[in-house]
């Protein structure tokens, strides 16, 4: 079982319970803006969504997607490890709109860093994201990542202007 316990959050695995909590943290604009394809619009697309992600995580492939609780079992987003080509590993992370603003972003990427860069065996991880996601370059920022690129190349499939990072552990 996966578990990484801070000050104020717990990142674990998901459950299927947690379906309604992943539908409406997804539902909020910065989401909807920034990472249009974590929107879950209904509670069973977030429900069939869990049930993949609980498969992947007995395996080495990835992604490995972990919901981030608050200690009062509150869900309010998540933290991931993304598999991209060539070997390369990125980091995502979503907190819902009503928990931001508190740096849990930060404390739950920061915990969980060191951990799942170790349980794939790697060294580097990027962190990409739009360029006008201020909170999130941020978020890097804090975390230890270093700006590589900023400029235009493609984010989900189209020609965007993003932030590339680099975290070296």
């Amino acid at each position: 079982m996966f578990k990484i316990e801070t000050d104020r959050l717990m990142i674990t695995e998901f459950t299927p319970d947690m379906a309604q909590a992943v539908h409406e943290n997804s539902l909020d604009e910065d989401n909807r803006r920034f990472v249009p394809d974590e929107v879950f619009e209904t509670v069973e697309d977030a429900s069939e969504t869990i049930e993949f992600l609980m498969s992947r995580y007995g395996g080495c492939e990835g992604p490995f997607v972990y919901p981030v609780l608050r200690k009062d079992k509150t869900n309010i987003g998540y933290v991931q490890a993304v598999p991209l080509d060539g070997g390369i590993w990125e980091i995502g992370y979503h907190i819902g709109a009503k928990y931001t603003k508190h740096g849990y972003a930060t404390e739950a990427v920061s915990a969980f860093l060191p951990v799942i860069m170790e349980r794939i065996g790697v060294t580097k991880m990027a962190g990409i994201c739009l360029a006008d996601n201020i909170a999130s370059q941020k978020v890097m920022e804090k975390c230890g990542f270093i700006l590589e690129f900023k400029g235009i190349d493609n984010y989900q499939g189209e020609q965007k202007e993003i932030c590339r990072y680099w975290y070296e552990r």
